[in-house]
């Protein structure tokens, strides 16, 4: 009975098109007029992706230089939130926190002042789940729809089209959104009400920094020992200390280079979600607490700016070595 539902959920699941899974061929675009709020390190090239499948994209960012990309590849650069929204079909915000989320839905000038109703509104962006959810609700009492769509995969997986998208939001509105999930991602996967995509987010972080700690303590430890540290990379990504995690952070830690791609600080943020809302869920998360207090010294020390691989100076800090 377990395996007969557990074969209908996966499906129901295919059917609704909710899992794109890598490989599969990529649905046929809708072209819509996009306003993208938030052109970083991650926003910038999700963008780029959008305009090259078609998509009318208007970008804006606080600072106007980072639009630069964007206008290249052939989208407009914004002057203002209301220049992006108005007109626009689709809202997609990446920027870095929940303050910042509310600041560009709630301001007076913002995304909530000019979009018109039926509008759909997608988050990127990894933020508090109860701060979504409330935003939600505003949202559909505007008439708008709302999809909270934190990504995991980095720069990389931001300018390979290849993030993995962990959705929440209705049904209705996540089939809308498909076409543009999949310009920009490689796995796409509706987890359930509003809310419910960060709290996954929250989970990926706290399993990323985890496995980029005990990268970097693994690292300080062959180091020690005068092990060849390339080949013991090597073999131990061959097995089950084998992960993503070792396989795009370990020329960082090898070369000592950390330029961002995703900051020390905004993983600090990350954690500080997962820790908030564990204790409000009443469950004890011993690892992810000691792994929040590490990520914070980091943060702490002066390195937050530097990629989460840099969580190794931070072992290399208590080893004596830095």
């Amino acid at each position: 009975m377990k395996d007969r539902r557990g074969r209908e959920r996966r499906d129901r699941q295919t059917s609704a098109g909710r899992i794109a899974t890598p490989g599969a061929p990529r649905e046929r675009n809708v072209v819509s007029t996009i306003a993208f709020i938030g052109l970083g390190i991650m926003g910038s090239p999700m963008a780029v992706h959008l305009v090259r499948a078609g998509h009318t994209v208007a970008g804006y960012n606080r600072s106007p230089e980072k639009t630069r990309a964007l206008t290249e590849a052939g989208g407009r650069a914004a002057a203002s939130i209301a220049d992006a929204v108005t007109g626009a079909d689709v809202v997609a915000l990446m920027v870095p926190d929940s303050p910042d989320v509310q600041a560009v839905l709630t301001g007076d000038d913002g995304v909530f002042a000019h979009a018109a109703p039926g509008t759909l509104i997608i988050d990127f962006s990894s933020i508090r789940p109860d701060v979504t959810r409330e935003l939600a609700a505003e949202a559909s009492a505007r008439g708008l729809r709302y999809l909270d769509a934190p990504v995991s995969g980095g720069e990389a997986g931001a300018k390979n089209a290849a993030l993995s998208i962990m959705v929440g939001g209705d049904d209705d509105a996540f089939a809308a959104a498909k076409p543009i999930f999949d310009t920009v991602g490689r796995t796409v996967v509706h987890v359930g009400p509003s809310g419910a995509g960060q709290t996954v987010k929250a989970a990926n972080q706290l399993i990323v920094a985890a496995n980029i700690e005990a990268l970097a303590e693994a690292v300080v430890f062959l180091r020690a020992y005068g092990v060849d540290l390339e080949a013991a990379l090597d073999v131990l990504g061959g097995g089950l200390a084998g992960s993503a995690v070792l396989n795009q952070k370990r020329g960082n830690m090898l070369d000592h280079a950390f330029e961002p791609g995703f900051r020390i600080a905004l993983h600090h943020k990350d954690m500080g979600i997962v820790t908030s809302a564990a204790r409000e869920a009443g469950v004890v998360l011993p690892l992810g607490a000691l792994v929040a207090q590490l990520v914070a010294a980091a943060n702490a020390s002066g390195d937050g700016s530097l990629d989460h691989s840099a969580l190794l100076r931070g072992v290399e800090r208590l080893s004596g070595d830095l």
